[in-house]
C-alpha cells in the first residue's frame, strides 16, 4: 500500500476510484465501503483510494469540542491495509480546504488533484464548507462531471446504525462487547510504560502502567484484553481507573499480561480492549484481592481465547 502526505506521486492516485472520509475506528460501515471500492478499483483496473484528513477537521473549526479519537493513524493504515487498500492520501488539513465549497471541493479535489473515476460514500457523507455538501450534492455534481457515485447502505447492528460517534457512545458506556462488534476488530489504545508504585509485582500480578494514551478511554473498570510483543500475543488483564484498596485515588491503565516475564519500562504497547469482566471495588484486605485477581485472570483468558476463536 503506497501512503502519501498531499498530493504528490499523481500516478499513485489519479484515475481511481476514492472515497474521502475520516474513518475515526475504520468501523463495520467503513469497512462495507472499502470493500466496495475495492471491488469497483479491481474491476476497473485503476487503483482503490482512500483520501483521509490529518488533523480531524473539528480540531480546527471547533478545537474544544473535539471528539476523543477512536483510532490513532498508523492504526487506520494498518486497517486501510488490511481491507486492500492501494494508495492512502493523508491530507494535512489547513483553512484554505475547509473554506472550499461543495463545488469547488469538488472540483479543485475530486476532479483536479484525484481525477477519480468513481468515488464510494456513506449515505451520512458530508463536505465543503460548514458541511454544506451531502451525498444528494455529490450525486449531482458526479452526473454533471460524468462520474460514477456509489452510495453504500448504513450497517446496521442491533437496531443501530454504525458510526464512529455510536462506537464511541458504546466505549463511553463501557460496553465493550457492543463496541468490538460495530468495529469488526478490538478497540486499541496505545501508551507508554512508565513506572508505578509496584504493588502489583509485590502480590504476584505485575502490571504495565500506561502512560500518555490520547484515544477514547471507557469508564473504569476491569477489562479483558489483548497485546501482542514480538509476535507473541498476551491475553491482558486491564485495570483501568483508581486502587481504593490499597487508598489510591488517581486514575491509571495497569495492563497485566498474562505469562510474560521481562522488563516493559519505557516500552510503548498497543493494548486491545476486548471486554469489561467488572466494576472497580475495594477488597478489605491484600489476599481478597488477590483471590478476585485469580478469579479475573481466567475470566480474561476465557474471553481472550473466545475473541481469537481458540
Amino acid at each position: 500500500m503506497h501512503i502519501q502526505r498531499g498530493f504528490q506521486q499523481a500516478d499513485h492516485y489519479r484515475n481511481g476510484w476514492v472515497t474521502i472520509g475520516n474513518f475515526d475506528g475504520v468501523h463495520r460501515g467503513h469497512q462495507s465501503m472499502l470493500a466496495r471500492l475495492v471491488q469497483q478499483a479491481h474491476a476497473a483496473k485503476t487503483p482503490a483510494v482512500v483520501m483521509t484528513f490529518d488533523p480531524h477537521p473539528i480540531a480546527l473549526l471547533r478545537p474544544n469540542q473535539t471528539p476523543p479519537a477512536l483510532s490513532l493513524l498508523d492504526h487506520k493504515l494498518e486497517l486501510f491495509q488490511q481491507h486492500g487498500i492501494d494508495t492512502v492520501v493523508i491530507y494535512p488539513t489547513d483553512q484554505a480546504l475547509l473554506q472550499l465549497t461543495p463545488d469547488e471541493f469538488f472540483q479543485k479535489i475530486v476532479l483536479g488533484e484525484l481525477n477519480a473515476v468513481g468515488l464510494v460514500e456513506g449515505p451520512n457523507f458530508f463536505f465543503g464548507h460548514r458541511r454544506a455538501g451531502n451525498v444528494a450534492t455529490l450525486k449531482s455534481l458526479c452526473e454533471s462531471a460524468g462520474r460514477t457515485l456509489e452510495v453504500v447502505p448504513a450497517v446496521i447492528v442491533n437496531g443501530r446504525m454504525i458510526s464512529s460517534s455510536e462506537v464511541r457512545s458504546r466505549i463511553a458506556a463501557g460496553q465493550m462487547v457492543e463496541a468490538v462488534e460495530m468495529l469488526g476488530h478490538p478497540y486499541r489504545v496505545r501508551g507508554i510504560v512508565g513506572s508505578g508504585a509496584s504493588r502489583g509485582r509485590t502480590i504476584g500480578f505485575p502490571t504495565a502502567n500506561m502512560e500518555g494514551i490520547t484515544t477514547l478511554l471507557p469508564p473504569d473498570g476491569v477489562y479483558a484484553g489483548r497485546c501482542s510483543i514480538n509476535e507473541t500475543v498476551y491475553s491482558v488483564a486491564i485495570n483501568l481507573g483508581p486502587n481504593p484498596t490499597f487508598g489510591e485515588a488517581s486514575r491509571k491503565l495497569e495492563a497485566h499480561l498474562i505469562g510474560f516475564t521481562g522488563n516493559l519500562y519505557g516500552l510503548t504497547l498497543d493494548i486491545d480492549f476486548l471486554a469489561r469482566v467488572r466494576n472497580v471495588v475495594r477488597f478489605e484486605s491484600s489476599d481478597a484481592l488477590k483471590q478476585q485477581l485469580n478469579q479475573d485472570l481466567e475470566t480474561v483468558r476465557a474471553l481472550a481465547n473466545e475473541a481469537s476463536g481458540q
